[in-house]
């Protein structure tokens, strides 16, 4: 192991999440350690530690977070079936090919088979999310296909109305791994995944929602009518499976983008089809729960096999919605 490599912890399930940290003493080991992309990196700036990272592997999907104590250029190529998306912390200097990080959180769409040169100041923090390109535009044009008809040929700054999201959904699923290591539990690899692409095809191609007009034709009202019990037909279905449904998954079975899926939603059921999706899982956790030995599982068991990485909040809506803790109603 090189000699810049401070603190390496992973999982010992082949197929669980990989989780590490590590301080990086050389900035060769920065490149060297994201072997997934061909990179060469070069210290620009004074300082004896370079950076540090912490990865979450999931296999075809990874997800980093670098905080540089020295400045940084990385060189290379990307892959030819990859993408990333990523964003940082707000500083001046920070450039991405011929585009450089405005004064709000910008987030950068990479395609694969694409050469990048990118210049890190010290004291920027930088996450990105990668997977298979031909994965993520398969979903991204299921969400909006007008938008991603055709794949990116180089680095573009998205615009996209959750901007400040990529980092705390990353935080997120870093705490969510180290509470989860913490208990000697893994989490399930296969809800990770879901969790992370749904939440990467959601940054990049939100836009701003128009609320539905209410003064639809009898036409347009039943076709709403169709998509919603369609779509709750896929959705109880998945969880018959114990397959977390997403957004995506929804959009693809049913041939509509998630402007259409939007409306309809709006107008037969009342709520968007993210709160529908919480609400649904929330009550397959609330059946789990209550027909579970409290000797044989527990409530975080049960939430992060929903998809509930924060625990409080999945607490605090449990409550709400059926009037007891999910430990109360794992107890009776």
């Amino acid at each position: 192991m090189a000699s810049g490599y401070v603190t390496v912890v992973a999982e010992t399930s082949s197929d669980a999440p990989a989780l590490w940290s590590t301080q990086i003493n050389d900035a060769a080991d920065q490149a060297a350690l994201q072997p997934w992309v061909e990179m060469q990196c070069y210290q620009l700036g004074d300082g004896q530690t370079v950076a540090r990272i912490d990865c979450l592997d999931l296999g075809a999907y990874k997800v980093v977070r670098e905080r540089q104590d020295a400045g940084i250029r990385k060189l290379g190529r990307a892959p030819e079936d990859f993408c990333s998306i990523s964003t940082c912390t707000l500083g001046s200097g920070v450039r991405f090919c011929e585009l450089t990080a405005g004064l709000d959180d910008t987030t950068f769409f990479m395609p694969g088979n694409t050469e990048f040169d990118v210049l890190v100041p010290a004291g920027i923090e930088t996450v990105y999310v990668s997977f298979s390109q031909e994965q993520f535009l398969h979903g991204a044009r299921a969400l909006d296909p007008e938008a991603w008809d055709g794949a990116p040929e180089r680095v573009t700054m998205i615009n996209t109305s959750q901007q400040a999201s990529l980092k705390d959904m990353v935080d997120l699923w870093f705490a969510a791994a180290c509470d989860a290591r913490s208990r000697g539990e893994v989490l399930d690899p296969d809800v990770m995944r879901r969790i992370v692409f749904q939440a990467a095809l959601q940054i990049v191609t939100a836009r701003p929602f128009e609320h539905a007009n209410t003064d639809l034709s009898f036409h347009e009202r039943s076709q709403a009518l169709r998509i919603g019990r369609r779509a709750r037909g896929f959705v109880e279905d998945c969880l018959d499976r114990d397959v977390l449904p997403t957004i995506v998954d929804i959009c693809a079975s049913l041939g509509v983008s998630e402007r259409t899926l939007q409306y309809a939603f709006r107008d037969c059921i009342g709520m968007s089809p993210s709160a529908y999706l919480r609400q649904s899982r929330l009550n397959r956790a609330h059946e789990v729960l209550a027909s579970s030995d409290p000797q044989s599982t527990t409530t975080t068991r049960v939430a992060t096999r929903f998809g509930f990485l924060r625990l409080n909040r999945f607490a605090g809506d449990y409550q709400r919605m059926f009037g007891q803790t999910p430990a109360e109603t794992l107890a009776s």
